[in-house]
């Protein structure tokens, strides 16, 4: 998908700007989360 295109639809559908939005900070806290997770110490 264009830029172009996307713009025009975000702009038929303004609601879902705001969907796209939280969406992607979702997505960035659950890959935050996960990487932090899985973090190991090793030592003695």
């Amino acid at each position: 998908m264009s830029d172009s295109t996307m713009a025009t639809y975000l702009a038929e559908h303004p609601r879902m700007a705001g969907v796209l939005f939280t969406v992607l900070l979702l997505l960035t806290q659950a890959g935050n989360a996960a990487a932090a997770n899985n973090a190991a110490i090793s030592g003695p």
